[in-house]
């Protein structure tokens, strides 16, 4: 059904019922048939004249939405210039035959008229958006904020959609006995058990967008209780564009039940410098690297060149990216960084302007038993990719906290990058920097990963040992933390996030355990070669220095010749390979065998 010819239809029939019921009331409530015609036919002209001019204004300054607040000022003021122009023309009428204001007092009464006839014609509309009673779930919405009323509004205006909205709730005693959307709210997290046995409610979704750890763990635990799904909305900064989908709601992850920390203040894309510049991420197709080409793109770049050795992760980062993955794009570059000429080529034709560099090994027990791969894909790729940046703007290294006085080969060999970008940052032209963050949550290899498929197949859940912690964040943070650097890191400075209180990987294996609803043992394996009880975030000998934001510390490192490392021998003993990664880290030098450099105390454990 056309809107425009049924509005002005109901238009006219307002203002031709308003002319005739001012007529009618200002003349003691008496009209003959004479003046009934002429009141109607000013109406009649009125509603022409107000439609013409609506479709004037709508046509140069825009149309609003109907029933809007926007539109109903609109409609007052065009009401309002109808009925000023036609009390005009009845005070220059000699001898009218209706009351000169019939027009002022109709108005009033055909704005009321108009008014009603749009909201009727938006609840029906509306009523024809929401999901099909008889096929949709029936679910509770926990958290009316902008987050919560942005979820309602999807979930009310998509016909197809698998939830339909029944009641709400939020602890905020300001919005009790509200109404949304023709929604009550029902009461706060006490009142969930009641709220799933008065409205049938089979889910609840929680849309609470800053939650902590608690309130979470809280809701979720009463809502199974009650006998009812739960389902959550994740933080709005995680969602593309920012925009709020019914696609979103998902089951909750282990990030949720920890807490969504935003220990990084929101990202503003400006002031990153990537709009409109040539971007280039090394290690694309990681955890890290696909999620930095996800933000990036946000950003508005001129050009982002996503580069891996992995054809496979290079698929699903453009699936994920565009929703096509013919791989036939110029964005896609597979290379490997242990190849010099050909990283060498890459940056002197494609010539990006900012690069993050996000290929490496990671982990840290294999690279324990063969160091010599971590020389020569998280060393030498490294400095193959340092090589080709002489005329890069910035140059932002991805490292880990293991970084930290390190005593792994994992820690060795990205302490010896961020001393190879600082050494780049005193020769070459532009910024070079390193960005250090603990183990991220969900990223491919991680603990959760790990734990989760040892609880889908039944498995005991190993854990290295019961005191074990670890710094966590979100892959969201991490990045969030990565683009932040661009625009606050200096020269050669390492950048170190304040990621809180570190989490014991006990409790979070027990955690996933409760919220798989599984009973299997947890079982502890000790402490691997080169793992420590404890994570660090800085050395022993760097310093807590906040300058320009108060959880992003800057670690001054100091630089290494790349003619030092050239010396490092992958193919050699692997002990001998791991005491000079040790020296060229700037560590005490100790020798032994690779089980022993790897375990044996150093002086700053």
């Amino acid at each position: 059904m056309r809107r425009a010819p049924v509005l002005l239809g109901s238009d006219i029939a307002a203002w031709t019922t308003g002319c005739a019921l001012a007529t009618w009331a200002t003349d003691n409530f008496h009209i003959t048939v004479d003046q009934l015609l002429v009141a109607l036919g000013i109406g009649l002209v009125a509603g022409l004249l107000h439609g013409l001019v609506r479709r004037i204004l709508d046509r140069y300054l825009g149309r609003h939405p109907l029933g809007s607040l926007p539109e109903a000022q609109y409609l007052v003021l065009t009401s309002a210039g109808t009925a000023t122009l036609g009390l005009a023309v009845l005070l220059a009428t000699p001898a009218p035959q209706v009351p000169a204001n019939t027009p002022l007092v109709g108005a009033a009464i055909a704005v009321v008229l108009m008014l009603e006839a749009r909201w009727i014609l938006r609840r029906v509309g509306d009523r024809r958006l929401r999901p099909n009673a008889g096929s949709a779930t029936p679910v509770l919405l926990f958290g009316l904020g902008v987050a919560g009323q942005g979820l309602l509004r999807a979930l009310l205006s998509d016909p197809d959609s698998r939830y339909l909205p029944v009641g709400l709730l939020d602890d905020d005693p300001d919005r009790r006995r509200l109404r949304f959307s023709g929604l009550r709210m029902l009461g706060g997290r006490d009142d969930i058990a009641d709220a799933v046995a008065r409205t049938g409610a089979t889910t609840l979704i929680f849309a609470v967008a800053s939650a902590d750890a608690e309130l979470v763990r809280d809701i979720r635990t009463r809502t199974l209780a009650a006998g009812a799904d739960f389902k959550v909305l994740p933080p709005v900064r995680e969602l593309v564009d920012d925009r709020i989908r019914v696609a979103d709601v998902r089951s909750p992850e282990i990030s949720d039940l920890l807490g969504r920390r935003h220990v990084v203040a929101d990202l503003v894309t400006n002031a990153t410098g990537l709009t409109g510049r040539r971007v280039l991420v090394t290690g694309a197709g990681g955890s890290i690297g696909s999620e930095l080409c996800r933000q990036i793109m946000r950003a508005g770049p001129n050009e982002l060149m996503m580069l891996d050795r992995d054809e496979s992760a290079l698929h699903a980062l453009q699936l994920s990216l565009s929703g096509r993955a013919l791989l036939d794009g110029p964005e896609l570059i597979l290379a490997d960084i242990r190849d010099a000429e050909g990283i060498r080529r890459i940056f002197a034709e494609r010539r990006p302007e900012i690069v993050f560099h996000a290929a490496a090994l990671k982990h840290l027990t294999l690279l324990q038993r063969h160091p010599g791969e971590a020389v020569k894909t998280n060393i030498r790729g490294t400095q193959n990719v340092l090589d080709a940046c002489h005329d890069v703007a910035k140059f932002v290294n991805i490292s880990t906290d293991k970084a930290a006085n390190p005593t792994s080969v994992l820690g060795y060999s990205k302490r010896i990058t961020e001393r190879l970008a600082a050494h780049a940052a005193g020769v070459l032209d532009g910024t070079f920097l390193s960005v250090r963050f603990g183990n991220v949550l969900g990223s491919r290899g991680s603990v959760v990963n790990a734990f989760q498929a040892q609880i889908d197949a039944g498995l005991p859940i190993t854990v290295t040992h019961p005191d074990v912690t670890r710094y966590l964040m979100t892959v969201q943070e991490a990045v969030h933390l990565v683009l932040q650097a661009t625009a606050i890191g200096r020269d050669g400075e390492a950048l170190v996030l304040d990621m809180g209180e570190p989490v014991r990987i006990d409790d979070l294996a027990r955690q996933l355990r409760a919220h798989a609803g599984t009973s299997v043992d947890i079982v502890y394996t000790g402490l691997r070669p080169g793992e420590k009880l404890h994570e660090e975030l800085l050395g022993a000998s760097e310093a807590d220095v906040r300058p320009l934001h108060p959880l992003i510390s800057h670690v001054t490192v100091p630089s290494l010749d790349p003619t030092e490392v050239a010396t490092l021998d992958p193919f050699e003993d692997p002990a001998k390979v791991i005491d000079r990664m040790i020296w060229l880290c700037g560590q005490p030098h100790h020798t032994g065998a690779p089980s022993t450099a790897a375990t044996t105390a150093m002086p700053w454990e």
